[in-house]
């Protein structure tokens, strides 16, 4: 699956933000997409990302250690969806040793597919994930700028809702501000812009794999929360206060099964 994208520039180019998965299946016939009924939902990931008694209040801060540097990166409370799931993402420990697989001096990095752990040499990555997409998050107040980070995801011909893939992501290089309201952004480097710098620069190879390669090595998660606490109840007879009682989340329903 390819998601055309265009560079600054006048150079029109097709970047793979590929996000289909080993468990995913596409039909050369009519290219709908079939994929096994074992794959989790995006609801139960993203209900699994907090406990019940848990809600988002704030943005979270992720701190993404590559064999380049540091990375620092703040996720957007406005994107609860896509912020729910990097987060469990990161704290699984789902992006060790994943790769950016895919960099383009002046546009953007990417990373975010599992099967790149492998590390083949050679071998063009792009087509992994977790098995499920993200519903669209846009917000007119984020812009892809220096920077920004956000989902990568199918092309409009067989994604029309412009889904965001479970787990692959870019961060921008350049400002493609044609990219704005069509493609979820979820968050902004704070810390280590330089790193990104060295990463989009590396030397690449003709499918824009650096020909060295740049890993994540792991992933931490500084979260900003707020404890929602059961209003406390009495019994009339002996005053006892409660100590079980419990606020819990529904999962929603309308995220998608197929980052």
């Amino acid at each position: 699956m390819k998601l055309f994208l265009n560079q600054i520039g006048i150079t029109s180019i097709a970047i793979l933000l590929a996000t289909a998965t080993c468990n995913n299946t596409i039909s050369e016939s009519d290219g709908t997409e079939t994929e096994s009924t074992s794959i989790a939902t995006a609801a139960d990931v993203i209900a699994a990302s907090a406990t019940d008694t848990t809600v988002i209040t704030k943005d979270d801060t992720v701190t993404m250690v590559t064999t380049m540097g540091t990375i620092k990166l703040r996720l957007y409370k406005e994107t609860p969806k896509h912020q729910a799931n990097f987060v469990k993402l990161c704290k699984s420990g789902f992006y060790n040793n994943v790769l950016f697989h895919r960099v383009i001096n002046q546009f953007m990095i990417q990373s975010g597919d599992p099967e790149s752990k492998a590390a083949v040499p050679g071998q063009m990555y792009g087509t992994g994930g977790p098995g499920y997409t993200i519903p669209a998050e846009f917000n007119s107040n984020f812009r892809h700028k220096r920077g920004a980070l956000a989902a990568a995801r199918q092309g409009d011909q067989v994604n029309p809702m412009k889904e965001s893939s479970g787990s692959q992501f870019y961060i921008c290089h350049g400002s493609p501000f044609q990219l704005d309201n069509d493609y979820t952004i979820f968050g902004e480097t704070i810390e280590g812009i330089e790193v990104v710098d060295k990463i989009a620069t590396t030397q690449c190879d003709g499918n824009d794999r650096p020909l060295k390669d740049i890993k994540i090595i792991s992933t931490s998660v500084a979260s900003d929360k707020a404890v929602v606490t059961p209003a406390k109840t009495e019994n009339k007879k002996d005053t006892a206060k409660t100590s079980k009682g419990k606020t819990t989340n529904s999962k929603t329903s309308k995220s998608k099964s197929s980052k």
